[in-house]
């Protein structure tokens, strides 16, 4: 239970009278008149109201004399004649424009209850759809409330003599509906309401003495005794869902509350309650204080004309009255269009308007009540914007008072609005470490903190030196609930020399590389490195041996390099009582590691050796290798034995057969090192007889030389010509081994061969002379079609100097229709109709059949003339030159002897080409022969 008495009061709405509208032709119909100037300006209702209630946009009011009034929105008042004497109950439904009323058309008690269509018209008054008697049985009794389910198919009576009617069906229709008595009782009944929950209907009920419910959805009514206090008329109301939809029962101790089948919370406020309405979210009371007036009698009222009274706004939620004043003789409180009507006895509307939320909260703020903001901000549905923003400035009022600790937790509360440097930059310039501890250990909980941050954070773990905090921070049972960025802490850790907590962060979250540098470059613990590298997947063992392999080949060569013998044999991962052992290892290509043994040939060459002989398929850079160490080996050795056994090692892996692609590969590395043996065996190998020849002469080995050739001379026969060479020029000291090659060539029959290239000449030159000889004869046969041509277009042209020219032309060249006068004709012997000439012609002086044929040759003589100048100077230049070849390829180099190509050549002319090609070869012919 709670006292009012503690409870804050603000002043959370407007008050202010109701004026008339502008233009208003004045008071209200039987309104008193005004008695002095200013009284005018307010509205006034008609006298005698009985009764109230709103919705669908107006307010609803019924009189002693039977009318029901409308005041609309504009405060335009309308009304009509619903009763013969007088309204004693209205209720209008806020979801139908359906009005109830009750009320009186002759004397003694007979109330008639009417239904009201107010969106259709009868005679111009709104239709009644139903009149039926309000008296359940034959005795009297008065109707004390009047409530109606907002689906139209439940209307409950209230009477004085205790009982309660309930109508069932369709209530706009006689026909449809079913009216029987619900409920009988001592007391009177002095508040009804309608609560719907699902599908299951409850009627709650309430006397001057109990309150109950029924379950009227279903069969038998079943009914639920809720308390044994009741209240007076007009006390009771039904709150909306954000009380639960509770029903409420304003008593003059205390206010109750009650769900369908228990009670709930009440609250102590006291005065004698006169009315009770639920609001928003407010429940609105007035009562009359008992210090003023004695507890009324069942109507609540007092006798006098005008009385005092309380209206209070409460705020269930959050504990506070939002409005409280005095009023006097309140008819009753009405919500509509978002304001509050209290309705005086003087006949004056009084508006209550609820102040924004930001109005609201500003006031509270102003008498740091933040708190009770916050609770209202919540209330009010404010969004997370805005309850962050009452979140920043409470925060900022206690570091402002010096409540760091406070001001931290509700900088918490802001977290994912805040821009989190806002608080950061406080707690900074505070030097207080422990609470920016506390808000960045939240920033990482909610997942909302950057690199920057986790650095901030960690600095203040390691400032304070508090282990176990720093320990919690970052052992994280998965992954999967790390609040940071992993790498940012292992940096920081690292640079703080919390190496230990750093390596288990690399650990846990496969930050292999971060692992490995802290080991081998701040602890130095080369032998714990390698362990770790042997436990990574077989990807990251051999991208991290790689990486740091040389590193740990200077401290640990020996464990290096097992270690390296099984990562590129069968590589498992050392994990200990983990694994299939069976399962086939991955290998890694032992010829990349081969620059980790830089500085360790020892090393090198037994990790070369066992790759070699327990994996044959390695690369050949391995065999590479390890030749080119045993022939260093080997030249560097001074004892005769090891020397020995060395030079039998490089035979041996000579012979291996490892190195038939890399043959010149293995011959240099053999010259280079000065291995006589490796470069003759070589040289066999690859059926390079002659280098074997040519390598004893310079040697001097004569008797080699003829074994040479006795051995490969069947292969290569030349071998014994140029040992016959070679011997002939020592002729006084080669004299038995010259006898000795003739002997050889003479049984062999060695010298005829050389002569047979002859005849392949031979057959060389018979085809190029031929093709010569066929050239020349198209050469003259053109010639001498040239010149033909030539003498019959010289003939032509006499022939038209000296003779005249007869055109007989029958018809046209173009239409081929029968010439007409007027016509063209053209030397060319082409005539034309002179309609067809204009139309077709391109000039007057030209044939346009001719033209263009005539338009190419012309083309090539300008061509020809603007390269005679060219002509000229390349034949001057060739002659001037000592490198005429040189001169000649410049020009063809720049295109002059390129066929001339005209735009207007057919593509498929190629008799025209070939006979230009032959005049470009002619006249190239002729200035070479001017050369």
């Amino acid at each position: 239970m709670a006292a009012y008495l503690q409870w804050r009061r603000f002043v959370f709405f407007d008050k202010e009278v109701v004026k008339e509208p502008l233009g208003s032709d004045g008071p209200a119909p039987g309104a008193a008149p005004a008695s002095g100037p200013a009284a005018s300006k307010f509205l006034c209702l008609p006298p005698g109201i009985t009764v109230c209630d709103s919705g669908r946009g107006s307010l609803v009011f019924g009189d002693m004399e039977g009318q029901i009034w409308f005041l609309s929105r504009s405060l335009q008042l309308t009304g009509f004649q619903a009763y013969k004497l007088r309204v004693t109950h209205l209720y209008q439904l806020k979801q139908h424009n359906i009005l109830a009323s009750v009320g009186e058309d002759e004397q003694g008690i007979n109330p008639l209850v009417k239904i009201w269509n107010l969106d259709k018209r009868d005679g111009g008054n709104p239709l009644c759809t139903r009149i039926f008697p309000a008296i359940p049985g034959t005795e009297p009794t008065v109707v004390s409330c009047l409530t109606v389910h907002e689906n139209l198919s439940f209307m409950a009576i209230g009477f004085a003599d205790g009982s309660v009617t309930l109508n069932k069906g369709d209530i706009t229709r006689d026909r449809h509906s079913k009216t029987q008595i619900l409920h009988k009782g001592n007391y009177p009944v002095t508040g009804l309401a309608f609560r719907q929950a699902g599908k299951t209907t409850h009627l709650f009920v309430v006397t001057t003495e109990n309150v109950q419910s029924y379950i009227v959805s279903g069969k038998d009514y079943p009914r639920v005794e809720l308390d044994v206090h009741g209240c007076g008329l007009r006390c009771s109301a039904l709150s909306d869902p954000s009380q639960d939809l509770q029903f409420i029962v304003a008593g003059d101790e205390c206010v109750y509350l009650y769900q369908p089948d228990e009670r709930g919370p009440c609250f102590a406020f006291e005065g004698h309650k006169l009315i009770a309405h639920w609001f928003r979210g407010y429940l609105i009371i007035v009562s009359r204080d008992r210090k003023v007036s004695p507890k009324s009698e069942f109507t609540s009222r007092d006798s006098q004309s005008s009385d005092k009274q309380i209206l209070n706004i409460y705020d269930l939620c959050n504990k506070f009255i939002a409005y409280s004043a005095v009023f006097e003789d309140v008819v009753d409180v009405l919500a509509e269009w978002g304001s509050l009507y209290v309705l005086t006895r003087d006949g004056r509307v009084h508006a209550l308007q609820e102040k924004d939320t930001q109005t609201k909260l500003e006031m509270l703020f102003k008498k740091n009540l933040f708190e009770m903001a916050i609770n209202l901000a919540k209330s009010q549905h404010l969004d997370s914007d805005g309850l962050a923003q009452i979140f920043m400035q409470y925060g900022d009022h206690l570091y402002s008072k010096g409540n760091h600790d406070g001001a931290v937790q509700q900088y918490i509360r802001t977290i994912g609005k805040l821009e989190p440097s806002y608080v950061i930059r406080k707690f900074l310039d505070a030097q207080r470490i422990h609470n920016l501890t506390a808000y960045l250990q939240t920033l990482h909980r909610q997942s909302l903190a950057n690199a920057d941050h986790t650095t901030l954070l960690l600095n203040c773990y390691t400032k304070l030196k508090d282990s176990v905090k720093l320990e919690e921070f970052i052992k994280t049972k998965s992954e999967s609930e790390v609040h940071f960025d992993v790498e940012t802490a292992i940096r920081v850790l690292r640079q703080a020399g919390y190496y230990s907590h750093a390596l288990y962060l690399a650990e846990n979250h496969a930050h292999h590389e971060w692992y490995l540098k802290i080991q081998l470059e701040d602890i130095k613990n080369y032998q714990e490195a390698l362990r770790y590298i042997g436990k990574l997947p077989f990807e990251q063992a051999e991208s991290n041996m790689k990486r740091y392999g040389k590193i740990l080949m200077h401290h640990i060569p020996e464990q290096m390099t097992q270690l390296l013998k099984g990562l590129c044999t069968d590589y498992r991962p050392s994990l200990e009582g983990q694994g299939d052992r069976e399962a086939p290892g991955c290998r890694a290509n032992s010829e990349e590691f081969i620059p980790i043994f830089a500085n360790n040939p020892r090393e090198l060459k037994a990790f070369l050796e066992h790759m070699s002989a327990v994996q044959p398929d390695s690369p050949q850079g391995v065999y590479d290798t390890l030749l080119e160490l045993r022939l260093q080996n080997w030249a560097h050795e001074k004892d005769p034995q090891v020397k020995e056994k060395l030079h039998a090692e490089a035979i041996s892996l000579l012979k291996s057969g490892r190195f038939c692609d890399v043959f010149d590969k293995a011959l240099v590395l053999c010259q280079m090192h000065d291995f006589q043996d490796g470069v003759l065996y070589l040289y066999e190998q690859g059926k390079l007889y002659q280098q074997i020849m040519h390598y004893h002469m310079q040697h001097e080995q004569y008797r080699q030389v003829i074994a040479v050739c006795e051995r490969h001379g069947e292969q290569e026969p030349s071998l014994w010509e140029q040992a016959l060479s070679y011997f002939a020029r020592k002729e006084e000291d080669c004299k038995e081994y010259v006898a000795a090659v003739l002997k050889h060539i003479e049984n062999k029959n060695l010298m005829p061969p050389l002569l047979a290239t002859l005849s392949v000449i031979r057959d060389y030159l018979v085809q190029k002379l031929q093709k010569q000889s066929q050239q020349i004869a198209q050469d003259e046969l053109r010639v001498r079609r040239y010149r033909e041509e030539t003498t019959r277009i010289r003939q032509e042209i006499q022939e038209l100097k000296a003779s005249p020219k007869i055109f007989q032309k029958t018809k046209c060249s173009i239409c081929n229709s029968a010439l007409e006068l007027p016509s063209v004709h053209f030397l060319c012997g082409h005539s034309f109709h002179q309609h067809c000439f204009e139309s077709y012609s391109e000039s007057d002086a030209d044939c346009p059949t001719c033209l263009p044929e005539n338009r190419k040759v012309m083309d090539m003589i300008r061509a020809q003339e603007q390269k005679r100048d060219l002509h000229d100077q390349f034949q001057h230049q060739l002659k001037c030159s000592n490198d005429s070849f040189s001169v000649i390829a410049d020009y063809f180099g720049r295109g002059v002897f390129n066929k001339l190509t005209l735009l207007t050549d057919p593509p498929t002319a190629r008799l025209t080409g070939s006979l230009e090609s032959g005049l470009q070869r002619d006249l190239l012919m002729h200035s070479r022969r001017g050369t």
